[in-house]
């Protein structure tokens, strides 16, 4: 197992609190510009490493959204407080795999590379998921004291 530089980020409210271990310094990663309507609409670019390891901790889970648009095989996951979009999640069985929209972090990352997942079918869509998306994903449930 490497060393890993983790990097911290969350919604604006702070109900979703991300925790990103990353196999690389944040410089060397491109986050993926996704070229649908929706990720446009939301400004959104994605980060992930499958090396990499992904924790996320919701304060109140009432204030999470999630959105299946497209294929509808990925879940957008958004805080219903602040509006913000966190990122992706995608099932595959028992494992849960996911993308990071970098804006929620203050890292400065590589130059954005476009992705074009509407040119793909369903299956290479999950494909692709599979083999660029963090595949250490846990989310946590924050008990209010």
């Amino acid at each position: 197992m490497g060393t890993y530089q983790v990097i911290e980020g969350s919604c604006h409210c702070g109900n979703l609190a991300v925790a990103a271990a990353l196999s690389h310094e944040p410089g060397h990663y491109q986050p993926r510009a996704c070229d649908c309507d929706f990720c446009c609409k939301h400004g959104a670019s994605y980060l992930s490493d499958p090396a990499g390891r992904l924790r996320v901790a919701v304060r109140d889970e009432a204030a999470v959204t999630r959105y299946r648009q497209g294929s509808g095989q990925a879940e957008m996951i958004f805080c219903a407080r602040c509006g913000v979009l966190v990122g992706a999640c995608y099932r595959e069985g028992e494992r849960l795999f996911a993308a990071v929209n970098r804006r929620i972090f203050s890292e400065e990352f590589g130059d954005e590379v476009p992705a074009s997942p509407k040119m793909l079918g369903p299956e290479d869509k999950s494909t692709r998921w599979l083999q660029l998306w963090f595949a250490d994903v846990h989310i946590d449930r924050l008990l209010e004291h």
